[in-house]
């Protein structure tokens, strides 16, 4: 990496391969500071900007990445030196949304990688307002580069995960357990869940059972009667209710949907994380007929991070076994192995 100069990989068309390209170092605005980039994690949105049509806010091209972590490296003096956390969302935190504490859907939000240029590049000139700061001894369980995934991959599933009101011994319901499922499971576990991990992919399953979760099934070519029957004796052999249970769908596919609705029962809450352009036909009506909840989730809002950061900085969640880094340099490789899903754990692309 080149000192005193930008280098950044950006899209130029999608679908087309990243191109690198080098300028100045930005001059900033009195409320920003220059970050220079440790990690930064390739997220499903991402693959959906380059591959599936998802236009971004800024025009083409652009930089992509959301997923960010760094040390801030210019900027007013109280601020240069530390690690920090760059959110996935930075909301203004002055209008009604930021007020009633639904920030991370202000919609003067700037999102990294999709209003202005994000992480894939060797620094970051962001608003200070909203940013994390690390404490030193988080680093002695995880480098700053793996971190990057507290900006979305962790903070995503912890803010759902409150927002489903989840309580001590409830039976939780993951349906997909890659990159950012795997954590909606160990985050569940941590809030006293009794947790079942569905996939079709049996490595990530072992994953999730080998680092504390109940119970996993793999539900490649099931049909949803099927799924549900199982999925029914496995709460009952968890000593589990059979009543509000809470369904996280982390896949984001139409699959995965159908089969979170299709498992609703009484008083049951089903989150939506995972994201798709699918649409699929449910009947709304179960939702009255089990005065079940349907919930839906953007990012996580900044207040919310301390909050995983300590969870992180005292042990109780361990992230660096489910992260993989690759050189910054890799990012077609990388993004062409991620759409053709070859990889189990989060990728995360570092500056060379």
């Amino acid at each position: 990496m080149k000192e005193n100069i930008l280098s950044s990989w950006q899209m130029t068309e999608q679908g087309a391969e990243f191109k690198y390209t080098e300028s100045d170092l930005p001059s900033l605005n009195e409320n920003e500071v220059l970050v220079k980039v440790s990690g930064c994690g390739v997220c499903h949105t991402d693959i959906s900007f380059w591959h599936h049509g998802v236009k971004t806010k800024h025009p083409l091209p652009l930089t992509l990445g959301h997923e960010i972590s760094g040390t801030v490296i210019d900027g007013p003096e109280n601020w240069i030196g530390k690690n920090v956390i760059i959110p996935a969302v930075l909301p203004c935190g002055k209008c009604e949304l930021c007020k009633k504490g639904r920030g991370n859907i202000c919609q003067d939000q700037l999102m990294p990688g999709n209003d202005f240029n994000g992480g894939f590049a060797s620094h970051i000139k962001v608003p200070y307002q909203q940013l994390c700061v690390l404490p030193e001894s988080i680093l002695d369980r995880s480098s700053l580069s793996q971190l990057a995934v507290i900006a979305d991959a962790v903070t995503t599933p912890y803010q759902v995960i409150k927002k489903s009101e989840l309580e001590q011994g409830d039976f939780a319901v993951v349906i997909g357990v890659g990159g950012v499922g795997i954590y909606c499971a160990l985050l569940a576990k941590i809030f006293g869940a009794k947790v079942l991990a569905l996939d079709i992919d049996d490595n990530k399953l072992n994953i999730a059972k080998e680092n504390g979760v109940d119970e996993i099934f793999n539900i490649k070519n099931l049909d949803i009667k099927s799924i549900k029957s199982k999925v029914r004796e496995i709460s009952k052999s968890l000593g589990a209710s059979k009543y509000c249970w809470k369904i996280y769908e982390m896949s984001g596919t139409k699959a995965g949907q159908e089969l979170a609705f299709a498992l609703l029962s009484f008083a049951a809450t089903l989150s939506i994380v995972g994201f798709t352009l699918d649409k699929l036909e449910v009947r709304l009506s179960n939702l009255m007929a089990f005065d079940a909840k349907l919930v839906g989730t953007w990012g996580c809002k900044p207040e919310l991070y301390p909050e995983v950061v300590n969870l992180i900085d005292t042990g109780k969640l361990n992230i660096s076994q489910f992260v993989e880094t690759f050189p910054l340099s890799k990012i077609n490789e990388v993004f062409k192995n991620t759409l053709e899903h070859k990889y189990i754990k989060r990728s995360v692309l570092v500056p060379d």
